[in-house]
């Protein structure tokens, strides 16, 4: 069963892997400020969020490996602000 875990330490909150997300697996929340994993089951392994996340806070687990057939490279692009 595929886990997807946000180290809650070193999210930065910028909400980049909820806007990337083609599944809206995450949610904002308000009161830490930092992005959280709300439906995994959602997920369909795509990587974006981990490929975008500036501070490689999202980790999965289990999953079954594809090719990632999801990469939005102009949005990708836009993320050099946080680098």
């Amino acid at each position: 069963m595929l886990e997807m875990t946000i180290h809650e330490n070193s999210c930065r909150g910028c909400q980049l892997c909820l806007d990337v997300c083609p599944t809206d697996c995450f949610v904002f929340d308000e009161q830490t400020q930092k992005a959280r994993v709300a439906v995994v089951e959602n997920c369909i392994a795509c990587l974006s969020c981990a490929y975008i996340c500036p501070s490689m806070a999202i980790r999965h687990k289990d999953y079954h490996q594809v090719k990632n057939f999801y990469r939005n490279i102009e949005f990708s692009s836009r993320m050099e602000k946080f680098l």
